[in-house]
């Protein structure tokens, strides 16, 4: 009787589900990209990007001879990628600002989360500080660590209202905040914005009550309605206070703007040259163009040099559109300082140039003072990323045989809400399938990377371990914009039960096309590649180890993976992707 009562417990079990989580294994993942770039001397030159793909609203800072970048990431997890340099042209990944205090949680929109991060070392407490807006975990928060290698602190929420705080650091100890807010009075137009400054007590990790005070609102010429001043950053540099701010939207009107004061609390008047960065007054008509600059930086190397980075796109198709899926890249070059006149006591008037108005921004630049040796093409170029492969992981026990290290850069759409991934004793990634699809505003199990290229070839293999059960199963490749535009090709079962390779099309949510074809080779692994050229997208499959391709309908729209179709502001991604709630 026990041994029957022990039976039925387990058949119910199994029956409710528990311990019984389906998964699908993935090996032998590539990722390749082929664009046609200009040629450079690595020794003498570098290629912008810096760092490409979707590195949008770059801040650096400096500590003796290391440099740190931060970059958004939107709904992204985790958040706040933090990147690492000697030479300003080769970045290595350091790790997360934002972990576990980051709540992205169902409903949490791709393009809002995480964004406009400011990082910076305060060399008078030795410490170094991100702030950053956090739409749907908590507003504008602060994290903060000696050692970025080792990991930021909790996230302390701060009483700053709006969007794009910024740090500045003084030598008397006292600390600033600067902010995208609402103006003081009602806003006249859709964009009408102002930026405030608050006073930041480094003791406490507070705002100092009645501390707050509008420097500037519209932007640099009021009367034709600017939009958009966001992304400050305040400089004390020389004996003068200099406001740095974004302008005209993150679109091809994006500009750089800059204001001076005597004063860190005002006036500040607009200096006499703006903008001091913009690409947005060339011909529509120029090859390679480098689009929609701005959200910049300024910083000073230890040798004196002033340099700049800031965001761009590389638009594959340019004109009345800008088709891009890559999002906004993080860009370098040199700053100049310039002489503009006199104040009425004698005083030279000073401002910097990010880039000369009216010169197209270009991709191969000479390392003026940059002592790098070479450019890799990890974070630039034509990057190759392969992972997963079936080769035993060597350890000393067998618990961890069970979780070999993933490579950071696998990112996942929002906060999970349960750990549904994990690297086998032979390296391959197991995916759970779970009831949460592509297509929710919702944390799927989808692993995925950044696009870094207009032209690339990705693949990956789906064990054979995995048949789906069901029209509800499916596992596969996906590459994905939000979660009303993407593709997904995978092995699924037809409505009648039957095994399927199957692609889907969604296009701004709608289910456009699913093309389907019969599974003859059920009981054999099978391989899943993108091939992407700008506009045009080709799928295939392959079940000989990629000896002979067989390709799943014609050619595709990759418009509708660019931001121009579906809205918002982050690239594409592309990873692995497994569920039990297909639709």
């Amino acid at each position: 009787m026990k041994k029957i009562l022990s039976t039925l417990c387990l058949s119910t079990l199994a029956l409710a589900g528990i311990a019984q989580t389906r998964t699908a294994r993935f090996t032998d993942f590539r990722y390749e990209g082929r664009d046609a770039l200009p040629a450079i001397n690595k020794e003498s030159q570098y290629l912008n990007p810096i760092i490409s793909g979707c590195a949008p609203d770059p801040s650096i800072t400096r500590k003796g001879d290391d440099y740190f970048l931060a970059n958004s990431s939107f709904s992204y997890y985790p958040g706040v990628p933090i990147w690492h340099s000697h030479d300003l042209v080769n970045w290595d990944f350091v790790g997360y600002a934002l972990t576990t205090d980051l709540k992205l949680g169902d409903g949490v929109g791709l393009s809002a989360g995480v964004y406009a991060p400011d990082i910076k070392y305060n060399p008078y407490n030795d410490t170094f500080y991100l702030v950053v807006t956090a739409i749907g975990s908590g507003g504008n928060v602060v994290v903060k660590t000696k050692d970025p290698y080792q990991g930021w602190g909790r996230a302390i929420p701060i009483d700053v209202p709006g969007i794009d705080p910024g740090f500045l650091f003084e030598p008397d100890g006292k600390a600033y905040i600067v902010n995208n807010q609402d103006p003081d009075g009602p806003a006249e137009y859709d964009g009408h914005r102002a930026i405030g400054l608050r006073e930041y007590d480094l003791k406490t990790d507070r705002i100092v009550p009645g501390s707050a005070i509008q420097l500037i609102e519209k932007g640099v010429h009021p009367e034709d309605k600017p939009i958009w001043c966001e992304g400050p950053h305040l400089y004390h540099i020389g004996g003068t206070y200099y406001l740095m701010t974004a302008e005209g939207g993150t679109a091809d009107n994006h500009s750089e703007v800059i204001y001076r004061s005597d004063n860190v609390k005002g006036p500040y008047t607009p200096c006499e040259i703006n903008p001091i960065l913009t690409q947005r007054d060339l011909s529509k008509d120029r090859k390679n163009p480098i689009t929609a600059a701005g959200h910049a930086d300024l910083f000073q190397t230890p040798t004196g040099e002033w340099w700049s980075i800031f965001l761009g796109i590389l638009p594959y198709e340019y004109g009345n559109n800008t088709y891009c899926n890559t999002g906004r890249s993080t860009f370098l070059l040199p700053a100049e300082w310039i002489v503009t006149g006199k104040t009425a006591d004698g005083k030279l008037l000073r401002q910097p140039i990010l880039y000369p108005a009216g010169k197209e921004i270009p991709y191969v630049v000479d390392k003026t003072h940059i002592e790098a040796q070479g450019q890799r093409d990890q974070n630039t170029g034509n990057v190759l990323i392969t992972d997963f492969k079936t080769t035993p992981v060597k350890a000393k026990t067998a618990a961890t045989l069970s979780s070999s290290p993933l490579d950071p850069l696998w990112i996942q759409v929002r906060t999970p809400q349960a750990e549904w991934y994990r690297k086998s004793h032979d390296g391959a990634l197991e995916i759970d399938l779970r009831p949460v699809s592509i297509y929710s505003q919702s944390n799927p199990s989808y692993l995925c990377r950044w696009v870094k290229n207009h032209r690339y070839d990705v693949q990956v293999t789906l064990s054979k371990n995995f048949q789906a059960q069901s029209p509800k199963e499916y596992a596969g490749l996906a590459i994905y914009q939000d979660e009303k535009n993407n593709f997904t090709i995978g092995r699924t079962r037809s409505a009648e039960g039957k095994p399927v390779i199957q692609l889907n099309v969604t296009d701004r949510g709608a289910h456009s096309q699913t093309i389907s074809l019969e599974d003859k080779w059920k009981n054999k692994d099978i391989q899943f590649r993108i091939a992407a050229d700008g506009t045009d997208l080709r799928f295939f499959f392959s079940t000989d180890n990629g000896n002979s391709w067989t390709q799943m309908g014609e050619t595709f729209n990759g418009r509708i993976l660019s931001t121009e179709w579906a809205g918002g502001f982050t690239g594409a991604t592309v990873g692995m992707y497994a569920t039990n709630q297909h639709q």
